[in-house]
């Protein structure tokens, strides 16, 4: 059984009175990669806001590696959960890359040497040495995604939080970041990302949370989440091409309805062969 890294119990969070998040109550385990699903208002970026501190919950509790996490534990929940913004242009500030990199590191309090050196690891993560002294805000919306994720790889914590990462990006970007998603749970980190893409969040995901009108209503496996239809058109999500292309052929009698649901084209392919 996985370490738990993070617990939530009974969050609640309002905006002047009126529900946001109502009783939240989950668990993410060390090494985990979690999609998080609901349509745009179901609560997923206030959740997230409340996860790492920028926003205070009215109500519930956070453990974070067992430790509750109260007011003046702030500090540490935000150095330990990293939060990449839907839109690079809100979260990057200085005028050039390798200044916005350093701003992280450098408020954290740790001298320059280490700053310079966690600096210098993140850029070249993001293979950006060549845009280091470049305006943040002149460079492309995939430049920019990179540039926001190296800002918060340069803090080093355990857990990455990402709204909408592929968001506004091209089909080659938004492959780009997927392959830098991958690489960070590979080397693992602890990851949560909000995303629209049921294509994506059904072949990259360990687990699904889906949110509607501030709810908790589904926490289970891409494959079982997108097997129930209730859940579905609560949350108005579709389902993803490779399942759709599955059961197609299931009900073709095609494929054996013993095989697993297969999360990618390849994995269709390989199930047709056998």
């Amino acid at each position: 059984m996985k370490e738990k890294i993070l617990e939530v119990k009974n969050l609640t969070f309002a905006y002047e009175k009126k529900p946001i998040l109502n009783d939240i109550t989950l668990s993410v385990s060390r090494g985990e990669k979690i999609a998080v699903m609901g349509s745009n208002g179901a609560g997923k970026s206030t959740f997230f806001l409340n996860l790492n501190g920028v926003l205070q919950r009215d109500s519930g509790e956070i453990f974070l590696e067992g430790q509750r996490i109260g007011k003046k534990d702030l500090a540490k929940l935000r150095s330990r959960i990293g939060f990449v913004f839907q839109d690079a242009d809100s979260q990057i500030i200085a005028s050039t890359v390798r200044s916005e990199v350093s701003f992280g590191p450098m408020n954290l309090g740790l001298d320059r040497k280490t700053v310079e050196k966690r600096v210098d690891e993140a850029i070249a993560y993001l293979a950006l040495e060549a845009l280091q002294d470049k305006a943040p805000h002149y460079l492309s919306g995939g430049e920019k995604k990179r540039v926001s994720i190296a800002d918060i790889l340069a803090m080093q914590p355990e857990i990455l939080i990402f709204d909408e990462p592929m968001a506004a990006l091209d089909p080659v970007n938004a492959e780009k970041v997927e392959e830098i998603l991958t690489k960070l749970h590979a080397e693992g980190k602890t990851l949560l990302i909000a995303t629209h893409d049921v294509d994506f969040a059904y072949r990259f995901a360990d687990r699904i949370l889906v949110f509607a009108e501030g709810r908790l209503i589904a926490d289970e496996k891409p494959a079982d989440i997108f097997q129930r239809e209730e859940i579905l058109e609560q949350a108005h999500l579709k389902k993803p091409a490779a399942l759709l292309v599955w059961e197609a052929l299931l009900q073709a009698g095609v494929v054996s309805p013993k095989q697993e649901y297969p999360l990618t084209p390849e994995a269709i392919a390989a199930g047709l062969y056998r």
